[in-house]
């Protein structure tokens, strides 16, 4: 389906057609880049390369980049390239040119944004800025799409490109124009790097296994399903490697990882994307203690190797990852954060201590299922310096090992950082007949409505039979590790491609633009949560759900009002009387908020009409920090303590 084209499209277009009419291909083939601007302006010294001695050899150079800028003064100009590396000044001179090029091809048809292709040599200008002088000029690419090019001046950054969805929608756009963009991808492969490395010293053999699978598992989680026509058969995209990586133990390696892509069919956030990369390791005749030990010893030369020190500025937090981290076993560390001692309790009478802490549960949780629920609430979003969190209950750990001395426990841990899991560690099963066990309660939790149990797989099974030695296994999110090591707070952030609903309509369009500034503001933000009513049949329509640190629950309904100036009485009692029923659910409490965000203010008398359900309404802000503002006002009596700066 064409589009129609904006003014500055035409006139590229119209260019590339000129061009083309004097004979210059808008599209080359190639170019001998010798080096690149950054080796340009580190390599350069005054005393060799410009000296005042007429017979010395000039700095000769030949690269290629996009053009950033363009400064036209009579018969000479100035324009900015950016490669790879770095920006770098550079000089044309109408007389260094082919006849007519300068003033026919450079100045009326190249435009910002193409990318073109120099050779010439380097001297530093009278302001002292290192330039190219271009004696060879080159188009190798037109640009028929103007940038939206960064201004900087006196150190403040003018028209960035900093809309989120626009961003992530069109990340060649933002690599093309944010060279911080850039680095932070750039740092993200070091680290995979360092982390390959660190483990390939030590003699862990990396290995590739199944991304179909028949059965998934090794995590509790949903899987994206397909179908294989030629077999005809149903298959999984994998969830995790675990299974397979641990059969290879079996199979007689005693050491093996895997960095690969894992997908999970679940809602999307700051933290989660439903495709994302995961380490796997797997090291026989070792348990749990020592792969903690060696887990802070990866992460520590991780970060030393990027950052040159262990210790790494994440948002407002310095964290250190030195050796030793802090040891803390599960429950004792929900006691020290709640007074509540868990430990042996029945699963109704978690339910109850859940309730209490206002944290959410349903009748598909187990008991283990619970205390996670309790931990991850009261107490992970504390744990800003790395801590290891350890002795899980059976429940909740169906692929390790029973603990040696706590019944009831199992030979875990999860090491969080910056108030998120980033690894999963365990001392893992291998006894067959308890692996049967534990997926058989699994089956049985699937059936009461978990969809996140896993399945038995009879051929791991199987293989257990054959004998695995002892195991230590771990699990780590490559993607949450770059959101530390390059201080990124969203996950989307740190993937290049992250996925994204389809462009929709402007409402669609909004909404994304109201989740993209809660997610900036608390972090966390589940969205589509479904709400019943005991009173209703039907789920109330909510599209977004915050909980805050402070334990506040507040709901979001976002309007889009088009081009209207109000939203109309029927249509206003509507939404008052629908997310009004909120406040008479079971689970409601005190400090729940409901909030209605539009995008243009409503009538005075409308705004009314949802205050008197109780429901606060504010217009999302142009900018961050002014939705910021305006969100801070309308909820000025609870504590919002986790804000962002």
């Amino acid at each position: 389906m064409s589009r129609p084209l904006t003014e500055q499209e035409i006139v590229r277009r119209e260019a590339r057609a000129a061009l083309e009419a004097q004979g210059v291909n808008p599209y080359p083939y190639a170019w001998p880049v010798d080096t690149h601007a950054a080796d340009i302006l580190a390599a350069f010294d005054d005393a060799v390369h410009q000296p005042q001695q007429d017979e010395a050899p000039p700095y000769r150079v030949s690269l290629a980049g996009r053009m950033m800028s363009k400064r036209v003064m009579g018969k000479a100009a100035f324009f900015d390239l950016q490669d790879a590396t770095e920006r770098i000044q550079v000089y044309v001179r109408r007389d260094d040119l082919p006849d007519g090029f300068y003033n026919e091809v450079f100045k009326k048809l190249l435009d910002i944004g193409d990318i073109v292709g120099i050779e010439g040599f380097v001297f530093r200008t009278r302001m002292g800025e290192i330039t190219v002088h271009a004696e060879r000029l080159a188009l190798l690419a037109k640009a028929l799409r103007p940038l939206p090019v960064v201004k900087e001046q006196d150190g403040t950054v003018y028209n960035e490109v900093t809309d989120k969805e626009f961003r992530y929608r069109q990340r060649y756009v933002d690599l093309a124009v944010n060279p911080d963009v850039r680095a932070v991808f750039v740092r993200r492969a070091q680290m995979i790097s360092s982390v390959r490395r660190f483990l390939d010293e030590r003699g862990y053999i990396e290995v590739e296994t199944p991304a179909l699978q028949p059965i998934y598992g090794g995590a509790a989680a949903r899987p994206f399903t397909t179908h294989h026509n030629a077999l005809d058969m149903e298959l999984y995209l994998r969830i995790a490697d675990e299974l397979y990586l641990k059969r290879l133990i079996v199979g007689g390696f005693e050491g093996v990882y895997e960095i690969a892509k894992d997908f999970r069919n679940e809602g999307l956030s700051r933290f989660h994307n439903p495709e994302f990369t995961m380490l796997e390791l797997y090291v026989a005749y070792k348990d749990y203690a020592w792969m903690m030990e060696l887990f802070e010893a990866m992460i520590e030369h991780v970060a030393v190797t990027l950052h040159g020190t262990p210790e790494v500025s994440v948002g407002e937090h310095v964290i250190s990852f030195e050796r030793p981290w802090r040891r803390l076993p599960l429950l004792e560390a929900v006691e020290d954060k709640t007074g509540f001692n868990l430990f042996g309790k029945s699963r109704d009478e978690l339910a109850d201590i859940a309730r209490t802490l206002e944290v959410a549960v349903d009748k598909t949780m187990g008991a283990g299922k619970i205390i996670d629920e309790i931990f991850g609430t009261c107490v992970e979003p504390h744990l800003i310096q790395p801590t290891f969190i350890t002795d899980y209950p059976v429940e909740l750990s169906p692929l390790a090992k029973r603990h040696r001395a706590k019944p009831g426990l199992v030979e875990r841990f999860e090491a969080i950082c910056n108030g998120k899991e980033l690894c999963n560690a365990f001392s893992e099963l291998n006894d067959p007949e308890d692996q049967r066990a534990r997926f058989e309660e699994q089956a049985r939790l699937r059936t009461a409505g978990d969809e996140e149990a896993m399945q038995v797989d009879e051929d791991y099974l199987r293989a257990l039979e054959y004998g695995m030695p002892p195991t230590a296994g771990l699990g780590m999110g490559i993607d949450r590790l770059a959101m530390l090591m390059t201080n990124q707070a969203s996950i989307r952030d740190v993937i290049l491609f992250p996925l994204l609903r389809p462009e929709g309509s402007p409402a669609e369009q909004f909404k994304e633009k109201v989740l993209r500034q809660l997610e900036d503001l608390f972090g966390d933000v589940e969205r589509d949560p479904e709400v019943r009513y005991e009173d209703a049949a039907y789920p109330i329509k909510v599209d977004f759900k915050v909980k805050t640190r402070a334990g506040h629950t507040i709901w979001v309904k976002a309007e889009y009002m088009g081009e209207r100036k109000r939203l109309g009485i029927d249509t206003t009692q509507h939404i008052a009387a629908t997310l009004s029923t909120l406040s008479r659910r079971r689970e409601w409490s005190s400090s729940d908020r409901i909030l209605l965000v539009t995008n243009s203010w409503l009538p005075v008398e409308e705004r009314g009409e949802f205050a008197n359900y109780g429901i606060r309404s504010f217009v999302l802000g142009r900018t961050f920090q002014e939705t910021k503002e305006r969100l801070i006002e309308v909820l000025a009596d609870i504590e919002l303590q986790e804000l962002q700066p």
